[in-house]
């Protein structure tokens, strides 16, 4: 559960919004006025803030100015009906993460919710480097059997996983299918069982939507085994 502050004048909106996210099981703190949140926000703990950006008084752009001057460094997603680029550029140079314009549906709000938690969390939370390999845009976690790819998550089998895992570990070194064969299955390797290597090989490819003649991920090395480049 995360905590996200939701702040708009549009009552309706700032109401709609709050139903999905505690749907997901977030916890919520809503105003309607930029003043009313500077007030407190020295006092809550927040994980993302979802800004409008027309608000009398203190527009969206100027709450989130004073949130990066006080050192709060949260994700921040602006919500509004000014579509000009200009703008987008002005509100992402100020420090927001993220741009949303109205009216938008709930659901693509949820899910950029969700990418921008995702990335703070990663880079803000402790890890055990030896057991999490991140990167481009491969994010594959040891400990929970998790695998992210291009911020995607992909469920993967056991097998799946032990195999992209030691080809992660051995990125920019060629893994032979021996080796690999007898790491994951922890049996003895014989010629017939590099097909088996294959299809889960391929059923990795798919899911990583990278099945084309020159993979660019998973290559294959002839008659010797399998790698992915650094």
């Amino acid at each position: 559960m995360s905590k996200i502050l939701i702040v708009d004048d549009e009552k309706e909106i700032a109401d709609l919004v709050e139903i999905y996210l505690k749907n997901e099981n977030h916890s919520v703190y809503k105003y309607y006025s930029s003043q009313d949140v500077l007030k407190d926000i020295k006092n809550i703990d927040i994980d993302l803030a979802i800004l409008d950006v027309m608000m009398p008084e203190m527009d969206g752009f100027g709450l989130c100015k004073k949130i990066r001057d006080l050192g709060f460094t949260f994700p921040i997603i602006f919500a509004t009906a000014k579509v000009e680029d200009i703008d987008k550029i002005n509100g992402l140079t100020i420090g927001a993460d993220d741009y949303i314009t109205k009216p938008f549906q709930p659901l693509e709000l949820m899910a950029r919710v969700k990418a921008q938690l995702r990335r703070y969390q990663k880079y803000n939370t402790p890890k055990k480097e030896e057991n999490i390999i991140d990167f481009r845009g491969i994010l594959i976690n040891n400990d929970t059997y998790e695998f992210y790819f291009n911020d995607n998550k992909i469920d993967l089998t056991k097998t799946e996983f032990a195999i992209l895992w030691i080809l992660c570990q051995n990125r920019g070194v060629v893994v032979k299918s021996d080796n690999l064969f007898e790491l994951v299955w922890k049996e003895k390797y014989y010629e017939k069982d590099n097909n088996t290597i294959m299809v889960h090989i391929r059923h990795l490819r798919e899911k990583m939507n990278d099945t084309g003649k020159k993979p660019k991920y998973i290559k294959t090395i002839y008659g010797v085994g399998y790698k992915i480049e650094k």
